[in-house]
């Protein structure tokens, strides 16, 4: 599938969850093999399981073999749709993955490494083999406990090492202080202290904001919607169908499932879907785009690497699948009753992408919350997310003077987002 390809020399600046830079990820890239290659130590228990499998079961071994075979794995300089050193067969990937388990993600002014092992699939996650494989649901069951058993690792005290004032990869060095001038002012922490006083990477992913600096844009107003993530739009689709072919090139919503069948779905028949997506160096905590009561809460397991092949090359995938992995991914529901009736019965919707496998919702059912409150968080990374309102509701959305796409940028969480439109 890629014999032809030559070192790619785009852009994907989309959430920062990877460099823009190639160089830094190739860097980056060679650094991980080489310690992979010094590594003569034993794989991991998860990595030595999920090797068991892949070699025991006759499809996923199947599925493993061709996802590598069809790249071009003839030339040893061949460059994966990312422009990175090849990832040469399952068992490289294997030992790639037993190095990124004690990896926690540096910052680089281009971009970060956020998705490690996002780098290690992008040789296979575009070819058919992998396509396949990456939606077996006893392969991703493997890789959630891959990914489970990493985010002990970030949630350790031993992830902080990359907390530190590096001038160029630290989380606190001058390159990450001109990303984040106001960070100090903006977020809970204590500069006079190790690594700002965040005990752990997650500790510092999770981070929350000061009092006063994201307010409620009219908290008193039902009719103003907020912002429920500091997030950018990528997509607003109206008139929603039930069903559609979700993986198709366009990537039309399907709310059946989206919502993985839910009894509630059928409410939403026709429904108005505006979708956003959170950047790496965001804030990553949800709250209520509305005032109302919890209805109902669900976590769905899913895909954590599958990427719709309509798309074609996507150098940073699966960033160009956001419609695709709604259906897909592992994703978080809550199904809120606003107190304005006029908005009535609204949903919203956390997705997971790629090592963004822990969607946390810390609101419970029958609980009423005011906007702008807290309703979860994304653990070890970022994604997208999606709010649902019935077609009955009359909206005029507000997108603070962009265009949604891949290229806009963050809206503010809890800043005004849409309103009702009233004749």
């Amino acid at each position: 599938m890629h014999a032809s390809l030559k070192p790619c020399n785009k852009t994907y600046t989309a959430g920062k969850w990877m460099p823009s830079d190639q160089r830094t990820l190739r860097k980056w890239m060679l650094k991980i093999m080489e310690k992979a290659e010094n590594d003569t130590g034993a794989l991991l228990p998860c990595v030595e399981d999920f090797k068991n499998f892949i070699e025991n079961d006759p499809k996923a071994f199947m599925l493993f073999t061709q996802m590598f075979d069809q790249v071009n794995t003839d030339d040893a300089h061949a460059l994966s749709p990312s422009g990175l050193p090849q990832v040469r067969d399952y068992q490289h990937m294997l030992s790639l993955i037993n190095v990124i388990m004690t990896h926690a993600p540096e910052f680089d002014e281009t971009g970060l490494v956020g998705f490690p092992f996002n780098a290690i699939f992008n040789w296979s996650m575009a070819t058919q083999g992998g396509w396949s494989g990456f939606l077996d649901e006893r392969i991703n069951k493997h890789i959630k406990t891959i990914l489970n058993e990493w985010a002990v690792f970030l949630s350790s005290a031993q992830s902080t090492w990359v907390l530190n004032d590096d001038p160029r990869s630290g989380w606190f060095g001058e390159d990450a202080r001109k990303a984040m001038p106001t960070f100090v002012d903006d977020f809970i922490c204590d500069p006079s202290l190790d690594h700002h006083g965040f005990k752990s990477w997650d500790d510092f992913f999770t981070r929350q904001f000061r009092e006063g600096v994201r307010l409620v844009a009219e908290p008193d107003n039902d009719d103003v919607i907020v912002n429920a993530c500091e997030s950018a739009p990528y997509r607003l689709a109206e008139d929603v169908k039930q069903r559609d072919q979700f993986w198709i090139k366009s990537q039309p919503y399907a709310l059946q499932y989206m919502m993985d069948n839910d009894p509630l779905t059928e409410a939403f028949i026709g429904a108005t879907v505006y979708q956003a997506f959170l950047s790496a160096l965001s804030y990553h905590r949800w709250h209520a785009p509305v005032s109302g009561r919890i209805v109902k809460t669900r976590i769905i397991d899913g895909t954590y690497y599958s990427e719709t092949l309509s798309e074609g090359e996507d150098v940073a995938g699966p960033n160009a699948s956001q419609g695709y992995i709604t259906e897909l991914a592992t994703r978080a529901l809550i199904f809120i009753e606003a107190d304005n009736s006029d908005i009535g019965l609204m949903c919203f919707m956390a997705v997971g992408m790629a090592e963004v496998s822990t969607c946390d919702v810390t609101v419970y059912e029958g609980q009423h919350v005011n906007k702008g409150e807290q309703l979860g968080m994304f653990h070890f990374g970022g994604s997208t997310h999606c709010l649902f309102f019935r077609p009955e509701v009359n909206l005029e959305f507000d997108f603070h003077g962009q265009t949604p796409g891949l290229e806009s940028n963050n809206i503010p969480v809890n800043s005004t987002l849409a309103r009702i439109k009233r004749s």
